[in-house]
């Protein structure tokens, strides 16, 4: 991705939005607008043309309409520059038009007709599709990014991406492991209720570690948290401590169940930090035990 003075600079925007606004909106709908005139898009809506040989020679726009409203129902084709959807429908659309564009490449020129017949590069159409959105993405502040695949990713804080990046459980257990796996795949989602999932995913995994030594449920704790620092130590209390804080945090907010009386989280921000939180005390407890990369 090209630099402009400004990244240089300062540096980068921080990425931290999650909303996006009526200014990136309408830049994201003139992108749109232009890869369907230029028939980028017609890889997957392919024109044809109706001499006999019924080559394409661009992109359906009909085609494309109908399909985007079916398969993104909360929005209307054409696109509407003064009407804001939210930004999860955006992120949809994105993935849609990834999936569809292609880099056009002529083929043979049909003069009877007035237009070329060509073929996509469906590839090549993708990186130039990918750059130009994490670019726009990148350069206001949007804390999401597309991508290789086309597939819309969260960019997470810096200490829990670090974190779910390197790693690598082997608790003995499968169900612990796939919980875990689970967990740091759904907390990159862009959609509130996956992190909300992941969260949850993450908690069950803590209550899974709790019997790894055992059917007793204190004792196999314990012996756990022996492997973290030598019994008696301030810091073996401290980490003990810490377990127990996470426990009632688990059992006071509505993270695994949903009795009333229990708070919701209302941030992305507050299922980021107490990912966070549970994520390191797991993967230090479980990498002093051997568990864990």
């Amino acid at each position: 991705m090209s630099e402009f003075f400004t990244d240089r600079e300062y540096g980068p925007t921080p990425r931290h939005t999650e909303a996006i606004g009526e200014r990136l909106w309408a830049a994201i709908q003139s992108m749109i607008d232009l890869k369907t005139d230029n028939g980028s898009f017609g890889y997957r809506f392919p024109a044809i043309c109706t001499d006999p040989g019924r080559q394409p020679y661009g992109c359906d726009e009909r085609a494309f309409g109908a399909t985007l409203v079916a398969e993104v129902p909360r929005l209307e084709w054409p696109l509407r520059c003064n009407e804001l959807p939210v930004t999860p429908v955006i992120l949809d659309l994105l993935e849609f038009c990834a999936m569809a564009v292609g880099e056009m490449q002529k083929r043979k020129w049909q003069e009877f007709m007035d237009h070329y017949h060509v073929s996509w590069d469906h590839e090549a159409g993708l990186v130039a599709f990918v750059a130009e959105v994490n670019r726009l993405l990148a350069r206001n502040g949007i804390a999401y990014e597309m991508s290789t695949q086309g597939k819309i990713r969260r960019i997470l804080p810096d200490p829990l991406a670090q974190a779910i990046a390197q790693a690598r459980f082997a608790t003995g257990d499968d169900e612990t492991d796939r919980l875990l796996e689970a967990a740091r795949i759904k907390i990159l989602a862009p959609k509130h209720d996956d992190r909300s999932d992941g969260l949850e995913k993450l908690w069950d995994a803590f209550e899974r570690i709790k019997t790894l030594d055992g059917t007793d449920k204190k004792l196999s704790a314990a012996t756990l948290l022996d492997r973290t620092a030598r019994s008696g130590t301030k810091l073996r209390a401290a980490i003990e401590e810490e377990a127990m804080s996470l426990t009632r945090l688990g059992n006071t907010h509505r993270i695994r169940h949903s009795e009333t009386s229990q708070e919701p989280l209302e941030t992305a921000l507050q299922i980021d930090y107490l990912f966070t939180r549970l994520f390191a005390f797991l993967h230090f407890v479980l990498k002093a035990a051997g568990r864990a990369a």
